[in-house]
């Protein structure tokens, strides 16, 4: 890859993303790769750790109802609303697959906190220059309330938008190209990007309101430790932070950070209820264990839960699930991934009553974890 090296602030612009740095950090987050935000870090004693997710699916959801959801979570103690950003569902029979950013847009007038996707992928149905005016925007319409989560896409979306899906070394090198594009644009400088993907000559004229965090996903050895080097978080599965939080880590210090400063937001599926409902919970979310195994590569939700069905028993999803009505089973379940250093945990359930999670994590789990003011 070639491309010039990320633009240097003005000093006026310098000292703006040092205290705005701070605003961040102190709401719990923090902003991004650049200097000044680790010396605001250091200057605030890092992240504020201990923050709830609520994770609304576009896959499962239509979007009048994820705007009803993310607004009773945020009213019962979310602090972090995570959007996912498909073209298409995983699975046929999850049935829906609306624009992310446009569920935030509306999200944000009727939600508080912090909200973002886990995530965009920003290289081939997305241009990346494209990402960077559209969360910028977003960040003026809520100023210090919006992250960017960005992986390296399926071909359930990327390929089957596109036509496009190459292999997997070559979708990380755009994406980290797709990131460098991201922050100089969002540095409201002139850019001029050659890169081997993307040539970028241009500037934002609306460069965020307030820093914006970059979080990358990832889910495998090599791709942890790209993401620690080149992101300002991590967004995973618990698998594969607790079998490669090593690689996250080192990657992160490789590159001159401190990983206990970055935010780390993981995906805990949980079932408010029993077996059946658990069961039934599962089902649209079958492909989960083998879908950065094989299935990120094929194109069709119809064959990826075909595949599903026929590969993967109910009680393999289920496995790594907190199912049950005991709070004490959600509350255990939580305090381990806090525990190993997870910063943010994002709560995804796959059943039909979302509201019924909400509120039994609001009355039984959330007050646990309650940080005094």
């Amino acid at each position: 890859m070639s491309s010039d090296h990320e633009t240097a602030p003005s000093p006026v612009r310098r000292n703006l993303l040092k205290w705005t740095a701070l605003a961040a950090g102190a709401a719990g987050l923090g902003i991004g790769s650049a200097q000044a935000q680790r010396a605001a870090q250091r200057e605030v004693g890092g992240l504020r750790k201990g923050m709830f997710s609520f994770m609304l699916a576009h896959e499962q959801f239509p979007v009048p109802e994820l705007l009803q959801l993310g607004a009773l979570a945020s009213r019962s103690g979310f602090q972090v609303l995570s959007t996912s950003d498909h073209f298409q569902p995983w699975q046929a029979d999850e049935g829906h697959a609306g624009q992310a950013w446009i569920t935030m847009a509306a999200l944000g007038a009727r939600a508080h906190g912090w909200m973002g996707t886990t995530v965009t992928c920003p290289t081939l149905r997305y241009n990346p220059a494209v990402v960077a005016e559209a969360f910028s925007t977003l960040s003026h319409l809520y100023p210090g309330r919006v992250f960017l989560g960005v992986g390296s896409g399926e071909a359930l979306n990327e390929q089957a938008a596109t036509g496009e899906w190459p292999k997997w070394q070559e979708r990380w090198d755009r994406l980290i190209e797709a990131m460098t594009i991201i922050r100089q644009l969002w540095s409201g400088q002139d850019v001029a990007f050659k890169g081997k993907y993307y040539n970028v000559n241009a500037k934002l004229y609306d460069p965020p309101a307030l820093p914006i965090p970059l979080l990358a996903a990832a889910n495998g050895k090599k791709s942890m430790r790209l993401a620690g080097q080149h992101a300002d978080g991590l967004i995973s599965d618990p698998l594969t932070w607790k079998k490669y939080k090593s690689e996250w880590e080192d990657g992160a210090r490789s590159a001159g950070k401190n990983p206990a400063d970055m935010p780390v937001l993981i995906e805990h599926y949980a079932v408010v209820g029993d077996e059946a409902q658990a069961k039934q919970a599962a089902q649209p979310w079958r492909f989960g264990p083998k879908a950065f195994k094989t299935l990120y590569d094929v194109p069709s939700p119809v064959t990826i839960q075909q595949q599903a069905e026929q590969q993967t028993p109910i009680g393999e999803v289920l496995k790594s699930w907190a199912v049950g009505t005991d709070p004490a089973v959600h509350i255990n379940a939580v305090r381990e991934l806090f525990d190993s250093g997870v910063s943010i945990v994002n709560i995804h359930s796959g059943q039909p009553e979302q509201r019924k999670v909400i509120e039994f994590y609001a009355t039984h789990v959330l007050p646990k974890f309650r940080q005094p003011a």
